[in-house]
């Protein structure tokens, strides 16, 4: 049994015996280890509650929490074995955006209930059961056996995320996720948008291109990206400007050093990310679930897959062919993204093509697109 193991053995110990204290029916214990921002999809869900006429009590455990390896041990320590557990065991609503490996070790009261909201809207990579093995295969699994709400955005997508979580369909419900409500919410996007040039004034009248890649374990430690920012703004017009939003272990060692410097921004640490995506007039990344989110946006999409094969036939693979499944070109190498992005630019019958396809996906991947999903949530639980 490794470290982390008997860790969740802790937790679960000390569950256990706060499952002596009575439950609170205003407690909600908030999973937040992906995604601790409001914009993230507990974030809004403790939004809209915190807006409602009732007093709710949030826990939230955020990815800080389970990080032992800097300073104050002993306080983290005993908010992680202690505090927390308690606050687990006293709740009656369980919010999670990740799994929380711990839990497989837990039994909840049947009144409890378990909400999965995953932090993608959709997904492009396989993952969860149809990829883990082992005993974090089985960990999973058991943990995963607690949900009791498996929220998905489309009726489509029901079958393949009880799969991949290992439950039954009964399990999962479509209401929407509760993070694209604001897609669909066109003053404040406007309002954000306002906001962003705020503080960048210095990219009014500048058209940009958000790159946003999917995290590669083999990128730990690199200090560079697959894309060829040189020729990006070599070749790209004036007014263009490359915005990155790179995964913080990427992002904390990379910093552009090449020509135009002042044409290439680092968003990495921008605290919203939609406001990135409403400030943006296009999209390139590869494997991420952002695409379901700026598929909304019908603006251009690009997916630069330069280590296809290798993420197809030794990754963790794909649900559908990925090249006739994405709502943009697919390219390999930074020359023939940019030979798209310009085809893209001139030809209207090309740049109608991919609206139909973007319209399409949409169709396809979206249940709901009246900003309500964070409501149909919430009266599904009967929390309101």
């Amino acid at each position: 049994m490794d470290k982390k193991e008997i860790g969740y053995h802790i937790f679960a110990t000390v569950y256990k015996i706060c499952c002596i204290f009575p439950k609170k029916k205003n407690r909600v214990f908030l999973v937040m280890t992906h995604d601790a921002s409001k914009e993230g999809n507990v974030g809004v869900v403790r939004n809209y509650l915190n807006a409602g006429e009732t007093e709710w009590e949030f826990c939230p455990l955020r990815r800080q929490d389970t990080d032992f390896s800097k300073g104050e041990l002993l306080s983290k320590l005993v908010r992680f074995f202690i505090r927390k557990p308690y606050e687990l065991a006293t709740s009656s609503y369980i919010f999670q955006d990740n799994i929380f490996l711990p839990m497989a070790f837990l039994k909840f009261k049947k009144e409890v209930k378990v909400v999965q909201l995953w932090h993608g809207t959709g997904t492009i990579k396989k993952f969860g059961q149809d990829v883990n093995t082992g005993r974090l295969k089985e960990l999973e699994q058991r943990a995963n056996d607690t949900i009791t709400h498996l929220i998905v955005n489309a009726e489509e997508w029901k079958k393949t995320y009880s799969h991949i979580f290992g439950v039954d369909e009964k399990r999962v419900f479509v209401t929407g996720m509760p993070r694209t409500d604001i897609l669909f919410q066109e003053e404040e996007q406007e309002k954000r948008v306002e906001q962003f040039y705020e503080r960048h004034p210095e990219l009014i009248g500048k058209k940009i291109v958000l790159y946003a890649p999917t995290f590669r374990d083999q990128a730990l430690g690199k200090q560079t990206i697959a894309l060829d920012l040189d020729k990006m703004v070599k070749r790209l017009p004036k007014e263009v400007v490359i915005g990155l939003r790179l995964h913080p272990f990427v992002a904390n060692q990379f910093q552009y050093e090449g020509v135009e410097k002042e044409r290439v921004v680092d968003f990495s640490h921008e605290e919203n990310l939609n406001t990135l995506l409403f400030a943006s007039s296009a999209l390139i990344t590869d494997y991420s679930s952002i695409a379901f989110e700026y598929v909304v946006m019908n603006k251009p999409i690009y997916f630069y897959a330069y280590d296809l094969e290798e993420f197809s036939d030794h990754g963790r693979g794909f649900y559908e062919d990925y090249e006739s499944y994405v709502p943009g070109y697919v390219s390999k190498t930074t020359e023939v993204l940019l030979d798209q992005m310009e085809e893209m630019e001139k030809n209207p019958d090309i740049a109608r093509k991919w609206e139909k396809k973007r319209r399409e996906f949409q169709e396809k991947n979206y249940g709901f697109c009246d900003g309500n999903s964070t409501r149909r949530l919430i009266r599904l639980l009967d929390m309101e």
